[in-house]
């Protein structure tokens, strides 16, 4: 056994995005942080579609760019196409979406990273968590190594006890041509409830060989948004190859390539449905639960059999490569139907299968094992983040790889927590459902999940979170510079629609009308202001009745979220409580009042006779 001679503050296990954004985290915040992945080549590999961003999705990566995080502005950086989805729709759904260069994105995080002070990259396949007192003190690998640090977080996606499925052949890995992790061995030794899901992806086809003539053109948006509130940061970068998309001369200049559109058909489903027996999911081969909110064309046939037709999105995997994603038809059919199906589409008559689909299944630990830091209750300094916790999709793990990171930074340095409410941002949203609810499924993200959608727009996430991660060293130097600068300009901005007249009124009470936009203004009272301003500004007007209100839900949320719950209270000892309350309030263990009325089966009655026990008690 060797024990390197290097001791860590934070050790982070996996270099996905939550890996990624845990290991940056950790290192701003000045701990020595090393991460550990199997593959030094696969460092921030997008593993399924290689895009960013989409429904709520896309408002959660500006949360993550304004707390300091990298996946915003690596997506600038390195895409090839991007979309405003939902832009003819209310504010509290717009999403920003962006269709990335597959290895570009991959290859510009590994130099990232590389080049973070405080952080080193290392190859290991880590098998087992070390301990002392109680508290992790280190990691293992298969090697025989051993690295000592002071906290651990454990990012390994899909990777713990990773199974293949294509129709009845299986192998292990946690990606295709990647090995697995038998690290929930050693969590399961540690006392964790160890849970088991599944995910997929599409076959990839040759470029080459799709009809195009075939199918609807779908082009990027002109101009392109950017996801980073800092997208000049990409002036410095003009002679780094990962680094497709720059700003220069105040400018966003990207070369977007456009993505298509076919569908599939009825002799597609009936190809489908012929061969279901095939399927490991309908042979009963795959025991892990899927995904709902993403099911793969077997699941959509079955399930929507009135349907004659589905979407099928042909995005490009990168400017330097043919290989495109099938987005639409996720599937662990056998290869000669994935190929006969295929071709049965519109555009993809001829097409060549380059790589198949496949679904995944995985080792999970159910999040109700965490607290709202994402520090596991069982063991202290350990910390869990990403598919780990049974999310799916990119921007959800590294948001909680974000929050993972700096949370055990800040604990080491003792600082207080960083913890986000449901009312500062989606991440909050995204945590507290996890470690208050537990999710049966993998979870994704909607905007559907946020009571406070309109106030966790997608414009405004730098406004909201910039002075929270200032706060917990974060964010210094340029980015809070600027938002001091954009909030000055706000005020100006302001003040000059209340004074300013236009067509009989003041331009403040133009823009309230609703068949009125900041856009259509003459250019001589738009100039003086960015058009990302007069966008904000023209919200705040015709949604100030709306926000008001979320104002005051969102008051009430704060003052539930400050009545805190002892963190050893024996709820077996409350009398008149229910059985079904003691077990859930006990597995959960809320930190605060607000969060045990969100716990599932947890009623207004129940939390009446916790308030009078701790009132009696104190």
């Amino acid at each position: 056994m060797f024990v390197y001679p290097k001791q860590y503050d934070v050790i982070v296990i996996g270099a996905g995005h939550a890996g990624i954004e845990a290991a940056l985290a950790a290192s701003r915040e000045g701990c020595e942080t090393l991460m550990l992945t199997q593959n030094l080549d696969s460092v921030g590999q997008m593993s399924c579609n290689p895009a960013i961003g989409g429904q709520a999705k896309g408002q959660m990566v500006r949360e993550i760019d304004a707390l300091g995080g990298m996946m915003g502005i690596n997506t600038d950086a390195t895409s090839i196409q991007f979309r405003m989805l939902n832009s003819g729709k209310g504010p509290s759904v717009r999403s920003p979406r962006a269709q990335c260069d597959k290895k570009a994105y991959q290859f510009r995080a590994k130099a990232v990273l590389e080049r973070q002070p405080r952080l080193d990259l290392k190859q290991g396949n880590v098998t087992k968590i070390l301990t002392e007192d109680g508290r992790a003190c280190g990691i293992e690998t298969n090697l025989g190594l051993r690295v000592l640090g002071r906290a651990v977080i454990v990012t390994t996606g899909t990777f713990m006890r990773g199974l293949l499925h294509v129709g009845l052949q299986n192998q292990t890995g946690g990606r295709m041509g990647d090995s697995f992790s038998t690290l929930s061995d050693s969590l399961r030794e540690l006392g964790f409830e160890v849970g088991r899901f599944k995910t997929g992806t599409p076959c990839r086809l040759n470029g080459r060989t799709i009809d195009f003539s075939r199918c609807e053109r779908q082009e990027g948006d002109q101009p392109p948004l950017p996801f980073s509130h800092v997208p000049e940061e990409l002036e410095d970068e003009k002679h780094d190859i990962f680094t497709l998309n720059h700003w220069r001369d105040g400018v966003f200049h990207v070369e977007q390539l456009p993505c298509w559109i076919t569908s599939t058909n009825t002799q597609t489903h009936d190809l489908i449905r012929a061969n279901l027996d095939k399927s490991p999911l309908y042979a009963g081969r795959i025991e892990g639960v899927g995904p709902r909110y993403c099911p793969s064309i077997e699941d959509k046939v079955v399930r929507f059999a009135e349907k004659n037709s589905h979407q099928i999105f042909l995005e490009p995997e990168g400017r330097h490569t043919e290989e495109y994603y099938v987005n639409g038809v996720s599937t662990s059919l056998p290869m000669e139907v994935q190929y006969a199906f295929i071709r049965s589409i519109p555009g993809l008559e001829d097409a060549e299968i380059m790589r198949p689909g496949y679904a995944v299944e995985y080792d999970y630990c159910p999040p109700t094992q965490l607290h709202s830091t994402l520090e596991t209750k069982l063991v202290p300094h350990l910390y869990f983040a990403g598919q780990i916790n049974g999310t799916s999709g990119y921007e959800e793990a590294g948001a909680q790889g974000l929050m993972a990171g700096a949370n055990a930074a800040l604990k080491l340095l003792g600082k207080p927590s960083l913890v986000l409410s449901r009312a500062d941002a989606y991440i909050g949203v995204l945590i507290d459902d996890l470690v208050t609810k537990g999710t049966p499924e993998p979870y994704r993200m909607f905007t559907s999940r946020a009571e406070h959608r309109l106030h966790l727009r997608q414009d405004n996430a730098d406004l909201r979170l910039t002075p929270i991660a200032q706060r917990c060293g974060l964010v210094e130097g340029r980015r809070w510079e600027k938002l001091q600068e954009k909030v000055a300009r706000l005020a100006q901005l302001r003040e000059f629609t209340d004074h300013s007249p236009y067509e009989g009124s003041k331009i403040s009470q133009w823009l309230r009308r609703p068949q009125s936009t900041s856009a259509a203004l003459p250019s001589h009272l738009r100039v003086a202001f960015a058009d990302e301003l007069w966008d904000a500004v023209e919200i705040e007007l015709k949604y100030a009745g709306y926000i008001a209100r979320q104002e005051i839900a969102i008051e009430k949320l704060r003052r539930s979220e400050e009545k805190l719950l002892p963190a050893h209270l024996d709820y077996q000892a409350i009398s008149g409580l229910r059985a079904e309350t003691r077990q859930k309030l006990s597995l959960v263990r809320p930190a605060t009042f607000g969060q045990a009325a969100r716990i599932s089966g947890v009623t207004p009655a129940d939390l009446a006779l916790l308030s009078v026990f701790l009132e009696r008690k104190s």
